[in-house]
């Protein structure tokens, strides 16, 4: 059985098809018809398949920690929803939502939050995603409208990558965009980023800004732009307002000026505003580096002016281009997701737009002001004006800033409800009830991705244990508080209403439109295939692109230049707090890992939390490259291993935002996150927080791995996850056990079991190795050392696999290194089909001498591309090498 469904990943919305075989294995591979990504898969959706077990599953309702009846949970959800509400009003509670969710679930839950519990106080992790690009888009076109499509990337000759490390983050349309600019010798990319990503080994320049000062760089290129023939003075005149304004506020901006303020040369900065000025075909695309900041709209808008001017927009090839985070943060979006918004791109403080969906809802009450943002809604649940919250599959202990202080918030909650399909996160570990829902593999319904393309997600796995659609759980709670308007058949039934509200009273008023799609039957539903918006009778096909026309969604049908004064990015670095802490992604792990952790594949490529600093700060900050590091700021701390790398900007240090404490101790790094928001959007600056870094240097530093799962330590640093065909343990102290070889065993759990040890050890120089071997196979081992030099792991991650330790195996296990026995291929490059940095080099110096030379000898970068970056690297570094030499 095969079926077509979505990935749950990023916003390319990748389709992929599910193959289920007889014995009841699952395969996952690309849908070739699919038009986002034609058949291609990155390292996570790759291993997608090898993500859908049952482990950690939360599988029936509970209540305070013991499983109870579904009746006894909704029953204990309604009332306790309802009595909060009747006794403080419908702003008492609050629901926190998910870019995870489909479109049914979301339209369902701000249908109830908005229109019958009364509230706006609904918001979305998607807050954290694109919420200055929704203001920025509000604020030019007068509606949250993405103008392009993924054709444009093809059909561009300039294509501007902001803040957007697409590589590893969007690595599909990242690899779309090397293989058009690979047709099209005319073609330039250009990376604007304050590191140095793997999306700049496919660049053609690379600007290492200053970070926050985005807003600045393209401030001047409007400045230079107005000076140059490349205004479109009939677009500007006929179809924008504003522009004289928006002019003054960058009148004299030089290209020198903006160099110096942004720390780049004067002759960089010239080349991008020359080829941006001399090109008519641009796309600039942007994502978390500009939306996740305290002034992102005004980035956002200082983008979109650059495009007005020249009358960049609604054209092929060419328009500002949003890069989504989440499968469903469009989607989101569309049902009116966010806190100020209302459902199919309405406004929530819109007289005319609330009696619209009040009279097509038949509501009861409808919100009539904007609710709390993500940040200030767990503030209020800390100061307990909100005293019930509704978490839906999201992990907010983790993900928002300053998490400590959201820990803290739902402790002294009075009623936390919180729904996923995880048992035990940093998030349900708070929760007084939590209700079962279903997986991606499971669910039913639809997504909308980057380029407003709607996508079938559809279900190949039956629903395990108790679990159930978010919808259906949201509706019952409603049916339970008293509500009617929730008597949906199935989810083909919530879509209709959904597509039916976009088009109600609408004749074109209105962006969001998918009216045609409204009379789907069952078996339409089902069969839908992917489409853009809008999709109205007169578009039933879809619309691949915004704004042909030239006319907006503003009252006079005009675009708005909207000024923009740059200003300093969240709080400023000190002589306390001297560096800029910028959190991200890495290419194999999504959100907080609480689906991808579960695959050794994707643990390979980056198995702990990091912090990469500049050579220089390394140097003051007396950290070492693989040691350990405290970040500390204002708000929190954490610990991370040091990666020290010229390829980082002097002055910041760069941490990956996933790592949670079911994976690691001491390594959320949105503890220290600041929780200073955009005072347009409210989304939260996560880019630019003033930490200082002290070395860690506990007395002793270990590691272990193990056949079967490892106890974790309760305090310190650790990092848990798999590794091949087993488990491994990272993990130090101070304190020393007074037997070592008793310590190893305990941590093995194998301290009652007949076990034959191969030991090591150094009393002098503090250096211990341990091997447990049962019936002539590796059962775990521990390697201990008084500092971080420790050997390899992925040779001896590889015995684990031996039915039978060899001779030169157990010689390896006590020399801490390969003899005859297993190969150290280093850590893992290419994740899809598991090749090692040591295979890679070994290969260069054979003479492969290029990319596609090591994918023809090692497979590796011939999937879904996202390692190619880190060959081309490689390849670079190893020519560089005998460059120097011959000369």
């Amino acid at each position: 059985m095969s079926v077509k469904t979505t990935c749950p990943y990023c916003g390319v919305g990748c389709g992929v098809v599910a193959s289920k075989d007889a014995d009841g294995s699952v395969r996952v591979e690309g849908d070739g018809q699919h038009p986002a990504n034609f058949g291609r898969l990155c390292s996570k959706g790759s291993a997608l398949a090898e993500t859908i077990g049952l482990e950690g599953r939360l599988l029936e309702p509970m209540i305070g920690g013991t499983p109870v009846h579904w009746d006894d949970a909704l029953d204990r959800v309604a009332s306790g929803f309802s009595r909060i509400i009747r006794e403080h009003g419908p702003d008492a509670v609050a629901f926190y939502v998910s870019g995870q969710l489909l479109t049914e679930d979301y339209y369902v839950i701000n249908k109830l939050a908005k229109g019958f519990v009364g509230t706006a106080n609904i918001d979305t992790n998607s807050r954290l995603c694109m919420a200055s690009s929704v203001a920025g888009h509000k604020r030019a076109f007068g509606s949250d409208t993405v103008p392009g499509c993924y054709e444009d990337l093809e059909q561009a000759d300039l294509l501007v990558l902001v803040g957007s490390n697409a590589a590893w983050c969007h690595p599909i349309l990242h690899q779309r965009m090397l293989a058009a600019k690979e047709k099209n010798p005319a073609c330039r990319i250009v990376v604007i980023d304050p590191r140095r990503t793997a999306t700049c080994e496919g660049a053609d320049l690379h600007l290492p800004l200053r970070s926050g000062s985005d807003s600045v760089l393209f401030n001047g290129l409007f400045a230079f732009l107005a000076g140059s023939n490349a205004v479109d003075r009939d677009f500007v005149g006929s179809s924008t307002t504003g522009v004289v304004d928006a002019l003054k506020q960058v009148a004299g901006q030089t290209v020198a000026q903006t160099a110096a303020t942004c720390g780049l040369t004067e002759g960089a900065v010239g080349l991008f505003f020359d080829w941006f000025t001399r090109t008519e075909r641009v796309v600039t695309l942007y994502s978390q580096g500009v939306n996740q900041s305290s002034s992102g709209a005004d980035k956002v808008n200082a983008i979109i002016n650059c495009h007005l001017l020249t009358g960049r927009i609604g054209r092929p090839g060419m328009g500002p281009f949003s890069l989504t985070g989440q499968p469903n943060a469009m989607g989101g979006r569309e049902v009116g997701g966010l806190a100020n918004q209302l459902a199919a791109h309405m406004e929530l403080e819109n007289p005319a737009h609330r009696d619209l969906v009040q009279r097509f809802w038949r509501a009861p009450v409808m919100a009539d002001k904007g609710g709390l943002k993500a940040v200030d809604m767990f503030d209020a649940i800390a100061d307990k004006r909100i005293k019930a919250v509704w978490i839906i599959s999201t992990n907010p202990v983790v993900s928002l800033p300053d998490a400590d202080r959201v820990r803290a918030a739902l402790d002294a909650c009075e009623l936390v409800v919180v729904s996923d399909c995880v048992r035990d996160t940093d998030t349900t570990r708070h929760a007084h009830v939590l209700l079962p829902a279903l997986a991606w593999g499971e669910k039913d319904g639809t997504v909308t991705n980057s380029e407003r393309r709607i996508s079938r997600q559809r279900p190949f796995l039956a629903a395990p244990g108790e679990a159930r659609a978010d919808w259906r759980i949201i509706c019952d709670v409603a049916h339970r508080m008293g509500y009617s308007g929730f008597d949906y058949a199935d989810v083909a039934d919530v879509f209709r209403e959904h597509a039916a509200l976009s088009g109600y009273e609408n004749n074109g008023q209105r962006d969001f439109d998918i009216s045609a799609l409204s009379t789907l039957d069952g078996r339409a539903y089902d069969a839908l295939a992917p489409v853009q918006w809008p999709v109205t009778p007169d578009h039933p096909a879809g619309t691949a692109r915004m704004f042909e026309s030239r006319t907006f969604f503003t009252p006079n049908g005009k675009a708005r230049f909207v000024p923009v004064m740059p200003r300093p990015a969240g709080n400023a670095t000190s002589r306390d707090y001297p560096l800029v802490l910028n959190t991200g992604r890495v290419r194999d792990q999504w959100h907080t890992m609480t689906r991808t952790g579960k695959t050794a594949r994707l643990m390979s490529h980056i198995f702990e939390p990091y912090a990469e600093f500049h050579p220089e700060d390394a140097r003051v900050a007396g950290v070492q490259n693989e040691g350990l590091t405290r970040l500390t700021s204002p708000w929190g701390e954490m610990i991370a291993r040091v990666v020290v790398s010229a390829e980082q900007r002097r002055g910041c240090v760069f941490v990956p935002m996933h790592w949670n404490e079911e994976f690691a101790g001491a390594g959320r790094v949105n503890a220290l996150v600041n929780p200073v928001v955009d005072p347009v959007s409210g989304q939260p600056e996560s880019k630019h927080t003033p930490v200082k870094a002290d070395p860690y240097a506990p007395k002793w530093h270990a590691f272990i791995l193990s056949r079967s799962p490892i106890r974790r330590p309760d305090t310190g640093y650790w990092v848990h996850g798999k590794a091949g065909d087993c488990w491994r343990l990272e993990l130090c102290g101070d304190a020393r056990p007074e037997s070592w070889r008793d310590w190893a065993r305990a941590q093995l759990g194998l301290e009652q079991v007949e076990i034959e040890w191969v030991a090591y050890r150094d009393p002098a120089a503090g250096r211990f190795r341990y091997a447990a071997v049962r019936d002539g196979r590796l059962e775990g081992c521990v390697f201990i050392a008084p500092d971080h030099t420790l050997p390899s792991r992925s040779w001896l991650t590889g015995l684990f696999a031996e039915q039978q330790l060899s001779a030169n195996a157990r010689m390896s296990l006590l020399a801490g290194r390969p003899f005859g026995a297993g190969e150290d291929t280093g850590p893992i490059v290419c994740s899809c089909f598991s090749v090692g940095r040591h295979q890679i080099t070994a290969e260069i110096g054979k003479g492969a001498d290029s990319v596609e030379a090591i994918g023809r000898r090692l497979k590796a970068g011939t999937n879904c591309g996202g390692c190619r970056p880190e060959i081309s690297k490689l390849v670079g570094a190893r020519a560089q090498s005998r460059q120097a030499i011959a000369s």
